[in-house]
């Protein structure tokens, strides 16, 4: 087998690089010291930057003004997005923007996709239900047919940049028992939001929907189209935990062998070189994880269980991982990982939050529980 990336991928990962290396994760105030969200929009200067460097479109098609690359490409991308911090709604958009593509209708995908891709629009996803990933996030709204449109009532939490973003795909349910994935304005009639602030903090919304009525044209109603949504939205959130990780187990490998004990620096202690090393392996499950699951999903390869099954096992590993990461990061770095003028607290807060994101640890357990039981079943 051949595991290495595609000069395409590794292009991406590249510009990705450049694109964040000025990036500061302190550049907002600190969400330990501010009362409420620390700023009013995401960073719209490293949105510009982005969409300069074609990063925004990387799964898009050609002619629609992207690269045509894959999940495993985004995942890149993603991954140095995370140790920086990068408030930008990247994540989401991409995704979006690559089940719009693969399901949405022709009218809707020429009206959003390559304005999208340029940055001109942005579009984050409600993906987190009314408990914060436990249960299914389309049980948590409710959609039907009226006349030429569809009909929305219901709510979901936690939704993120959705004060900013200019749609909130949103999924729903039918009374026939399917999924379908509805576009909704920001500020449309009937759709309110209440604001909320996550560990990291940034403001989320809570989304409110009271017989909110959308075109036709903004619905999309292919077979899959959410899971395959909510899988990608996973996947993308383990390369945003790996990156993470991995800059805050270098910035804790740099500070103890710095920092001298009984005239030794403290990475020579074998309790710190033990630890260090756990969270270097954490580390690699995690990688190993990710581009399995990234794998299945850009390639549709078939495998003993579904996609969804690495999907599970991937945000385990970067659930339980990132939290190892950052408390083993805490513990070596004493007090001055405290220290709210060093950033190291900022990447606890936003480790916990992707610990978090789209279910922790234990409702991806449930799921591939029952995905290794109807296999075994069938």
């Amino acid at each position: 087998m051949d595991f290495t990336f595609t000069e395409e991928q590794q292009a991406a990962a590249e510009a990705a690089r450049g694109v964040f290396a000025d990036v500061a994760p302190d550049a907002v105030p600190s969400p330990t010291l501010t009362r409420g969200a620390v700023a009013d929009d995401f960073d719209r200067a490293l949105w510009g930057r982005l969409a300069d460097a074609d990063l925004l479109g990387l799964l898009l098609e050609p002619e629609h003004g992207g690269a045509g690359l894959d999940a495993i490409a985004l995942c890149l991308v993603l991954r140095e997005a995370g140790k920086v911090l990068a408030r930008v709604p990247l994540l989401e958009n991409s995704a979006a923007l690559a089940a719009l593509q693969a399901y949405g209708g022709e009218e809707l995908k020429s009206a959003v996709l390559a304005r999208a891709g340029r940055g001109e629009v942005v579009l984050t996803v409600a993906a987190q239900g009314r408990t914060g990933g436990h249960d299914p996030a389309e049980r948590a709204v409710t959609a039907r047919r009226d006349g030429d449109g569809w009909v929305l009532d219901g709510m979901q939490t936690a939704v993120p940049w959705a004060y900013d973003a200019d749609f909130t795909v949103v999924p729903a349910h039918t009374d026939a028992d399917r999924s379908v994935l509805a576009l909704v304005p920001r500020g449309h009639e009937g759709a309110e939001l209440a604001e909320q602030v996550a560990t990291t903090g940034e403001r989320l919304g809570e989304l409110r929907l009271g017989s909110v009525r959308v075109p036709q044209k903004y619905v999309v109603e292919g077979e899959g189209a959410w899971e395959w949504l909510r899988e990608l939205l996973a996947t993308g959130t383990c390369a945003l935990a790996l990156g993470l990780g991995e800059r805050v187990l270098r910035m804790t490998g740099e500070y103890t062998g710095k920092r001298e004990q009984f005239g030794y620096p403290v990475a020579t202690f074998q309790a710190v070189a033990v630890q260090a090393a756990d969270r270097y392996i954490d580390l690699r499950a995690m990688e190993a994880t990710l581009w399995q699951a990234a794998w299945r999903i850009g390639s549709g390869a078939p495998g003993a269980l579904p996609a969804a099954g690495d999907v599970a096992v991937a945000k385990i590993w970067a659930a339980e991982g990132v939290r190892r990461v950052v408390q083993t990061a805490q513990h070596l770095h004493g007090g001055f990982g405290a220290d709210v003028d060093y950033p190291l607290h900022r990447y606890h807060a936003w480790a916990k939050h992707l610990e978090l994101s789209l279910g922790p640890a234990a409702a991806h357990e449930e799921a591939l529980g029952d995905l290794l039981a109807a296999h075994a079943a069938g």
